[in-house]
Formats: C-alpha cells, structure tokens, sequence
C-alpha cells in the first residue's frame, strides 16, 4: 500500500513538473518560429559576449528569437535542477522559475549564472546542508551576473586572469547572499518581495565600489527594443490564457479559491500553491500577467526583453504574495508619480520602476490602498535613482529600492496606525487651531 502511494505521489510530482516546463517550452517554439536557426546561434554568441547591467535589452542584442531561446534553456535547466534536488513545486519554486525566464530577457543568459550558482551550492557544503534550502535564493542570486561578464570581458588583463578573476568574485558573492538575505528579510518584515534584490543590492554596491577604487570604468547602457508590440501582446496574451484555462481545469472550485488569494496580505512567506492549491494559482497568474500586459500598453511602453521581464516577475509572484487587488495600488502609486515628476511613465526606468514596484504589493494587502499608493509613489523617485550606486550591476534593482522603501516606511506605518484616531477628536482639534485666542484681560486697580 505504501509503495503504491509513493508510486502515486512520484506520478502526481511528475505532472505538476511536465506543466512547468510547458512555459519555457512554449518561449521555447516561438523563438525558433520567429527567427532561422542560424541566426538563433549567431544571435545567442552576441549576448553571451555582450555586458549585461542594466538595462541591455537581449531582443535588440540578438535578436527575438535569440533572447526566447536563452529565456526559455535556462529556465528548463533551473527547473531540471528543482527536478533533480527532488523538491516539489511549490509558490516559492514557480516565483524563481519565472524571475529565472523574465530576467533571461535581459542580463542573465546560460552562461553567467553558474558561477553565483555554485557559490552558493559552497556555501551549503560549508554548512553540511542540501542545496535545496538555499536553490530558491541561489536562482534570485543570478541577479549579480553582469558582474561577472563584466570582469571576464575586461580589456586590461589577460584573458585567462580576466576569466579567473570573474569566476572567483562570482562564487563569493554567492557564498555570502544566503546568510544576507536571511537576515535582510528582517529589515523589511516580509513587505518587500523581492528580499534577494535587497541583498544584492548591497553586494552589487560594494563590489563596484571596489571595481571603481581599481580603476575599472562602467559605461551607462539603455539597449531597448522598440517596434513589436502587436506581435509580443499576441504571444503574451496567449500564453496567460493558456495558464487561466490550466488553472479552470485542474480546480474545480478555481473561482472560490481565487477570492480567497484575494484576501491574502501577501507578505513573504505566503504560498498560495500550497495554501489554495496549483489551480487557483494559475488562474492569479494569468489574470495578473493580462492585466500587466495591457497596463505597458495603455501607458503607450513598449513591450520587449525588459518590460516582459517585469511581467513575467509579477506573473511568478502571483504564486507567492501578489494578487490583483495588493498590486494595482503600489504601481498607481508609480504612474501619480510620474504625473507630478519630471519623469514619463513610458521612459524606460519609469515603466520598469511601475512594473517592479509591485514587490511593495504587502503593504497595500496589510496596510490598505492608500499606503500601497504611498509606497508606490516613493519607490518610484528612489528606484530612479539607487541604480547609480552600482552602476545597474544588480538586474533586480528595484528589489533593492523597495527594500530601502518598505524597511523605511513599513515601521512609521504601523507606528501611525498603532494609535487610532478618533474623526471627532481630529475635527475638534482643527476646529480649535481655527479660533482666535482670547485675548489676556488686564489687570483692574
């Protein structure tokens, strides 16, 4: 009877693990569609060649069929190594799945990863724990991978020192991103999703901090792709109502369960694959990722490697804190900003800031819409801003700008709601500031 159950169970895994890789694989035909093969292969050597830090669009690189592609081989292959550390898929797995595809778009590519990768598979050696404790932040880890290609591609050195000298700063960065992120999540309480970014952010500054005291010059870069939105939209809208349609057939009670996603805050930590199971899961997904698609859209963006990057981070966290109702608020919070700022909401770090800004969405689910707009509209000034530090080197900056916002601005929240205000006593305050003081009578002789 046992046997039979784990034969069950070993079944059950397995079809959860075919419907994720039918995601890669569906990036996967439509890049080999979109473009001949040939100029795949000659557009893959350019990204692998080319620096990474932000922003470096892989679309306007190597072209489309190059950047799906790369997107989706290395997403089957971070899937493989979930497969094969023999771990269920769960919110947190499908979160660093899809970051893994989005940001494969734009500065991550089957070649930079592995260093960050194995640096943190030494940190779990050191520790005598299983790599599958730290997997999920060794994936978010691969943020700092232009790093890397930046030092393997230096000028100045030899090419084998040059090569040498990236691999090493890559396995320690590695080695030290765990016990950060563990602690940073502190910080912030759980209101900023995308902790890893957080952590890296910090690393990145450090490192090119150093890499500048050296003399090591980094130019600013803005590759973006331009010109394909009717296209992108067909494929993108496409793809999140085959995993709306997924998630109505394999839950019966979808909609239900999905009401119930909605009344989750979404701080991190929650998983709504295990509380509210795969179906409704997929359903929070797609809804997410069409309405994230229409929003760069409307505002007149422009869809390519970054911007559906951005969506595919949203679509992901949507099985693990983010819904439609804790979202929509921080990133209007974005575009009031951008109506009052000097900034466009369609300039590029504008509708990047608008799409990541969504990992403050706790705060809107905890605290309500109106801090949720507060938060947006002051990530969007600091994530505008916080890239100069590391010179772009950290691809989840806006994980580290919304850090630096909810660790800030979580505890003056729960400060001002920790004393309630009574309406009458407020209105009897403001009454009072109105009025004339009386005036002192003298004294009678």
């Amino acid at each position: 009877m046992e046997k039979q159950l784990n034969n069950t169970q070993k079944r059950s895994r397995n079809r959860r693990f075919l419907v994720l890789t039918l995601f890669p694989a569906y990036f996967l035909f439509c890049g080999l569609v979109l473009e001949p093969f040939d100029d795949i292969v000659k557009g893959m050597i350019i990204i692998f060649q080319e620096p990474d830090f932000l922003i470096t669009d892989y679309i306007a690189l190597g072209g489309v069929g190059a950047a799906f592609v790369n997107a989706a081989l290395v997403t089957l292959m971070s899937i493989a190594i979930i497969y094969f550390l023999n771990m269920d898929i769960n919110g947190s797995t499908i979160a660093s799945i899809f970051l893994m595809m989005g940001f494969s778009l734009f500065g991550k590519n089957i070649v930079n990863i592995w260093a960050i990768l194995f640096g943190v598979g030494l940190y779990a050696r050191y520790h005598r724990q299983h790599m599958s404790q730290y997997i999920h932040v060794a994936f978010y880890g691969t943020s700092l991978s232009p790093i890397i290609t930046q030092l393997v591609t230096l000028s100045h050195l030899h090419s084998i020192y040059a090569f040498t000298l990236g691999i090493l700063i890559g396995l320690m960065m590695g080695f030290v991103l765990p016990p950060l992120a563990n602690n940073l999540i502190h910080a912030h309480r759980g209101y900023c999703l995308y902790n890893a970014g957080f952590a890296g952010g910090l690393i990145a500054t450090i490192v090119v901090s150093v890499m500048k005291s050296f003399g090591i010059q980094i130019d600013s870069r803005d590759i973006w792709y331009t010109g394909s939105n009717v296209m992108f939209m067909q494929i993108l809208i496409s793809f999140f109502l085959i995993l709306i349609i997924l998630g109505m057939i394999s839950e019966p009670r979808f909609f239900w369960k999905y009401l119930d996603i909605l009344k989750h805050a979404g701080r991190g930590g929650t998983d709504y694959c295990t509380e509210e199971g795969l179906g409704a899961t997929l359903f929070n997904m797609g809804i997410n990722g069409i309405a994230a698609t229409v929003f760069v859209v409307a505002v007149g963006s422009d869809l390519n490697g970054p911007t559906m990057g951005g969506i595919f981070t949203i679509v992901g966290f949507s099985a693990t804190g983010k819904h439609i109702r804790n979202v929509v608020p921080v990133i209007f919070g974005v575009w009031l900003a951008s109506l009052v700022s000097i900034w466009n909401i369609t300039d590029h770090k504008a509708i990047l800031a608008a799409l990541f800004s969504a990992t403050l969405a706790p705060i809107a689910g905890q605290f309500g819409v109106i801090w949720g707009i507060v938060a947006g509209f002051l990530h969007a000034s600091l994530s505008l801003n916080v890239g100069l530090i590391n010179s772009g080197m950290n691809l989840y900056n806006n994980g580290f700008a919304g850090g630096l916002v909810a660790t800030s601005l979580v505890p003056v929240i729960i400060s001002i709601k920790s004393r309630p205000i009574n309406p009458k006593d407020l209105l009897d305050n403001i009454l009072s500031m109105t009025k004339e003081p009386k005036k002192k009578e003298g004294k009678k002789h």
